[in-house]
């Protein structure tokens, strides 16, 4: 069928032009695009990989944005840690502002399900390679739906996330007769397949691919256990992210590295270090997006507060800095945003050598989400112990240390939720962290998210926004007016009505 081929001809386009890594070579001997795919071992393979390097790219013959640029949009532009670059577009600064209408571009949400229908041709047509390819077994058969289970779930919980209610196909769409008209499903609902989906994806999960690229770049049990970690914090079933996260930490694959010049270097510049879980992995034959949009045009900035009001500064001691800070996530004075440029804390990588990753989980990430757990069950002391690990390694200063009771629960939650903006500045997790914290218990800690917004509003927009944020259905985006128009089953979160 036409649009099967054209998207076995997307897939192998993207593979190619992906990088020299030997785990990502898959260019077929002779070449060319062989018209008996779904035949052998080789061409699952080829499918499943070419979904990570969808992941990083974007299709040739289109000038949509990739979707790490998709997830820190979505993830930063809505907190208060981010502002507009001298070459902000239009819909940037709308959306930085909440000033977001359906006609936005940046809520487009075809990226997401152009790669989720890579996932589902794969899951439909990969095990009937079994009948075909003797070879194939369904240990490996199961090992490749694992990773496409988990990418696909991950892919799912970022778009419920972010729309709150999306249509949820777990089916190929493999010709034109498909039918296109899905309503959305309910956002627990989105979460409940998510769920499902990665249960399933960590039974058969491989731990050790045997390379430490694979490992850190490929979908692993760990992976999958960080992400169900995420997702239960997000249906506050904190007994259960406690299990899966133990799950990680218990595993002896992962530590932090203790603070120093070189830290930087070795988790962010270089990647792939013992705090990565999940990371997309840019090289320099398939450079990332972001030289040119934190630093050659950029249309993003650390938002003039962070370094004192996030980090801290110490104004006795010049030289005493939290490591995350100055030269690692900013450039003090111009607010340029140095996570995914830098090469050291003097340097900045050259535009050929922009290979810095994007880090969907690292092992600190996994920590704090434990940390948040243990406080909701009333666990304080225990909370407040992981803060502590992570403040020391990465030499967070006395001005941003709080003295809390291990029964302060509200306040361990605040602190927790501080930590992460320290921890994960520019990685696209700050508005979900606030989001996540100020639904529990069915808003219950809305004035989490108030205050975080009203704190840099202008004098006459804070009563306009208290106003607009009071309702649920705006901390969401709007379903793009083009969706509407192709998918009449549709209908408009009532905020954009």
């Amino acid at each position: 069928m036409r649009t099967k081929i054209i998207y076995i001809i997307a897939i192998f386009i993207a593979t190619l032009n992906l990088s020299c890594d030997s785990y990502l070579d898959l260019k077929p001997e002779d070449g060319t695009i062989r018209e008996e795919f779904w035949k052998t071992k080789e061409d699952v393979r080829a499918a499943v990989i070419g979904i990570y390097s969808a992941m990083l790219t974007t299709p040739p013959s289109e000038s949509d944005l990739t979707l790490s640029e998709y997830i820190f949009m979505y993830g930063e532009l809505r907190g208060d840690m981010v502002s507009p670059g001298g070459f902000m577009s239009d819909d940037q600064v709308d959306m930085i502002t909440s000033n977001i209408l359906p006609s936005n571009d940046l809520t487009t949400w075809s990226q997401f399900y152009r790669i989720i229908n890579y996932c589902n041709t794969v899951i439909d047509l990969a095990p009937g390679v079994l009948a075909n390819d003797p070879t194939l077994t369904q240990t490996q058969l199961n090992n490749y739906l694992s990773e496409v289970l988990a990418i696909r779930a991950y892919l799912y919980f970022t778009l419920a996330r972010s729309f709150k209610d999306v249509p949820l196909k777990l089916t190929a769409t493999l010709s034109d007769q498909d039918n296109f008209q899905i309503p959305t499903t309910p956002q627990a609902d989105v979460f409940k397949q998510v769920v499902i989906d990665l249960t399933k994806a960590e039974g058969f999960a491989i731990e050790d691919y045997g390379t430490n690229a694979e490992n850190k770049g490929r979908v692993t049990k760990h992976t999958i256990n960080a992400m169900l970690t995420d997702v239960y914090l997000w249906q506050e079933n904190y007994e259960a992210a406690l299990v899966t996260a133990d799950k990680v930490i218990n595993s002896g694959d992962f530590a932090l590295i203790d603070g120093s010049l070189q830290w930087f270097t070795t988790v962010f510049a270089r990647g792939n270090s013992t705090e990565s879980i999940f990371e997309l992995q840019y090289t320099t034959q398939n450079l990332n997006p972001f030289y040119s949009i934190f630093l050659q045009r950029p249309q993003y900035l650390a938002a003039p507060a962070v370094l004192e009001g996030v980090f801290g500064i110490d104004f006795e001691d010049a030289l005493n800095k939290d490591f995350r800070g100055e030269r690692a996530s900013l450039v003090p004075g111009t607010n340029e945003i140095y996570k995914y440029t830098g090469l050291n804390q003097e340097q900045r990588k050259s535009l050929q050598e922009s290979d810095t990753h994007w880090f969907v989980y690292r092992y600190a990430d996994v920590l704090l989400m434990k940390a948040e757990a243990l406080n909701e069950l009333s666990r304080g002391e225990e909370s407040l112990a992981i803060v502590d690990l992570i403040r020391e390694k990465r030499n967070a200063i006395n001005e941003t240390a709080q003295q809390l009771s291990f029964e302060d629960k509200d306040g361990i939650r605040l602190y927790i939720l501080a930590e992460r903006s320290r921890e994960f500045a520019f990685e696209g997790k700050r508005w979900f962290d606030i989001l996540r914290n100020s639904r529990k218990e069915n808003y219950a800690y809305l004035n989490i998210l108030l205050g975080i917004a009203l704190q840099s509003a202008p004098a006459n927009q804070q009563q306009s926004i208290t106003t607009k944020l009071k309702d649920s259905n705006s901390h969401y985006l709007p379903i793009n007016e083009n969706e509407l128009f192709t998918n009449k089953a549709l209908v408009q979160n009532p905020f954009y009505k």
